[in-house]
């Protein structure tokens, strides 16, 4: 295999409307959060995007002792500490039956002293529709003034949708589509977990796989979601490999063409992830609204890359500012 290319800020870079764009964004986002009490069944500010809280667990990260040695350096010891969060991508908190199979696995690595490594935000769909900064930025403003206004802004969202139907229609995504819809039934840990977008390992660039290595698809078929994750995690030990893939050649691997498999660069092993029974916290506490998975916390060899990506900084911020100033006010009523 070639060499893999090296990180550029270049990457990253938004141009001036992007970031106007971000601004306007950002207030619906603290708009959304404000009103999040009232739009979901909790009594306590939410997230703007995966909402809902299935389990927070703890476990650990192993880092395999053969990986090359190029990246050992990266780890300073053999197992660290992780903290997770599973949970749902709508945006609001429904006490339903069904949930739409749109899952999250965030894990948060830690050191010694409790601090923050890396934060590492997974989803059980591998590709992202949008392309476009700006479209991206619109969209997710209208959907977010949406359900604070309904009706009010039904046209600027449908007219949005549809700017993004081309980039939903291509080959690649419309096969993981398919595959996904197969598997919309399957148990949420039997699912791989995966960045979607790049991040940093060194000074190289990588996407992320977290792949389960006993899926058990019908675990808990009768039982909601949550219910079955609570099951699950009492009964059974949770182990995934954590595989990688580098970028070597931009027209095989983009940085910032999400709605596309990244092709001729082979996954590589590089830790587990263990979670053993009875490591589960209550999900419905008021302070896990208080964790930040947010990706541009982690150390800078670990950050995020790309122009969507770089959204999620001032996104994460403002969404947890809101959360920790209206749930600190709730608590102390």
């Amino acid at each position: 295999m070639p060499e893999p290319l090296k990180y550029n800020k270049s990457y990253d870079q938004l141009s001036y409307e992007e970031k106007q764009l971000l601004e306007e964004n950002k207030k619906s986002i603290a708009d959304f959060v404000e009103h999040s009490s009232t739009l979901s069944d909790v009594n306590h500010a939410t997230r703007n995007a995966h909402a809902k809280t299935y389990a927070i667990l703890k476990g650990k990260l192993s880092i395999d002792s053969e990986i090359h040695r190029d990246l050992l350096y990266l780890f300073d010891k053999e197992e660290y500490n992780i903290v997770v969060r599973l949970s749902n991508a709508h945006l609001k908190i429904k006490n339903t039956k069904k949930d739409i199979p749109a899952y999250g696995f965030a894990i948060k690595i830690k050191d010694d002293a409790d601090r923050t490594i890396a934060n590492y935000p997974l989803v059980n769909f591998p590709l992202f529709p949008i392309n476009s900064v700006s479209a991206f930025l619109k969209l997710f403003t209208a959907i977010n003034r949406f359900f604070i206004k309904k009706w009010g802004n039904i046209y600027p969202l449908v007219s949005q949708f549809y700017q993004i139907l081309p980039s939903v229609f291509t080959a690649s995504f419309l096969k993981k589509t398919i595959e996904f819809a197969m598997k919309r039934n399957d148990f949420m840990l039997s699912f791989d977990y995966h960045s979607v977008g790049v991040y940093r390992l060194g000074e190289h660039m990588i996407k992320i796989k977290l792949s389960p290595k006993n899926p058990q698809k019908k675990f808990g078929k009768n039982l909601t979601t949550r219910k079955a994750i609570a099951s699950f995690c009492l009964e059974e030990d949770y182990e995934a490999d954590v595989l990688i893939q580098f970028c070597y050649d931009l027209k095989d691997q983009p940085i910032n063409i999400l709605n596309r498999e990244w092709k001729n660069s082979p996954f590589i092993k590089i830790g587990e992830v263990k979670i053993e029974k009875n490591s589960m916290d209550n999900p419905n506490a008021c302070d896990n609204e208080l964790l930040s998975f947010n990706p541009f916390e982690s150390a800078e060899i670990f950050q995020p890359v790309g122009k969507i990506q770089k959204l999620r900084d001032e996104a994460y911020k403002v969404s947890l500012q809101t959360r920790k100033k209206i749930n600190k006010l709730l608590k102390y009523k």
